[in-house]
């Protein structure tokens, strides 16, 4: 009997034009999980793409990546349509997100769910016509006095980037293995 492989989407929440900002790190951490896995990302219309199979600790999956080029409060329509390109079930999409409510350099994961303030989320749940049970990773940037769109609008800080590259991302692959396993069990 052939098992088939679990097939995965995860989706980078940011702005393409500002890169390395507290709200672009869903786009930085997908880019370290494209170089990690040495999965190759190519432009289209709606986005930035790339697709293998890859082994994520000891799971064999087929991983596809994606980073939309609209603005993230206005990215779910690019999502939903990658997304549903796919035909997967909403338990295989996985949407890495910034989140001030949790400390920096931690990461929150949870299944479904409201948006919690989150315009990226709630411009995603929007388009696929309601909460559907996908993945929340909610990568902490933590907040500082400072208004709350200054802040995440400001670069990351080199440690802040080391670390999403480095112990947050083998946090990250931890969790896709896992939803990996649900998934093909």
């Amino acid at each position: 009997m052939v098992v088939p492989i679990p097939q995965l989407i995860v989706v980078g929440l940011g702005n393409l034009p500002y890169p390395m900002t507290r709200h672009s790190i869903g786009q930085l951490i997908v880019d370290s999980l494209a170089y990690r896995l040495g999965i190759h990302m190519s432009p289209d219309r709606a986005g930035v793409s790339g697709q293998a199979n890859v082994t994520v600790g000891d799971t064999l999956m087929s991983l596809t990546l994606f980073k939309s080029k609209s603005l993230m409060n206005i990215s779910g329509p690019s999502i939903a349509a990658a997304f549903r390109q796919t035909r997967l079930p909403p338990t295989s999409l996985i949407v890495i997100s910034d989140s001030l409510s949790h400390k920096v350099e931690t990461l929150s994961v949870k299944l479904g769910g409201s948006a919690n303030g989150h315009n990226g989320i709630k411009s995603i749940i929007s388009a696929l016509g309601g909460e559907m049970g996908f993945y929340r990773f909610r990568a902490g940037i933590g907040r500082d006095e400072s208004d709350a769109a200054t802040y995440v609008m400001r670069k990351l800080s080199s440690h802040e980037r080391q670390f999403w590259d480095d112990r947050g991302l083998e946090l990250i692959l931890s969790e896709i293995e896992k939803i990996a396993r649900k998934s093909s069990s």
